[in-house]
């Protein structure tokens, strides 16, 4: 379950990034899953405070491109975010309600 000020926004952003369905677009509880018979999934909630430390979940991104997938985000409505991690190989993000997420470099075995 994600905490949120408004579910349904931070929702379609979140489908929008990972690429997700829609299966609950109810106002005050909206859900993505990978496909729509697919778990696991996302719940966006309501809640009347605003986020204000650091997330206690953090996703990271790991696709073929960082600096295309970093530029979609953007794009998107993500912003940088500075959560002491210094110079790293990867690029830390915020959803457009402050939750920080990674952007990783490519995979290599």
């Amino acid at each position: 379950m994600v905490d949120s000020a408004d579910p349904e926004a931070l929702g379609r952003w979140w489908a929008e990034a990972l690429g997700w369905t829609v299966v609950n677009d109810a106002p005050d509880e909206f859900e993505i899953r990978p496909a729509p018979d697919r778990l696991p999934g996302l719940l966006f909630t309501s809640v009347p405070e605003r986020k204000t430390v650091k997330n206690r979940l953090h996703l990271d991104f790991r696709p073929d491109d960082q600096e295309a997938e970093v530029a979609r985000l953007l794009a998107l409505g993500a912003r940088h975010a500075d959560i002491g991690q210094g110079e790293q190989s990867w690029v830390t993000l915020a959803d457009p309600e402050g939750n920080e997420f990674c952007v990783l470099g490519a995979f290599k075995s």
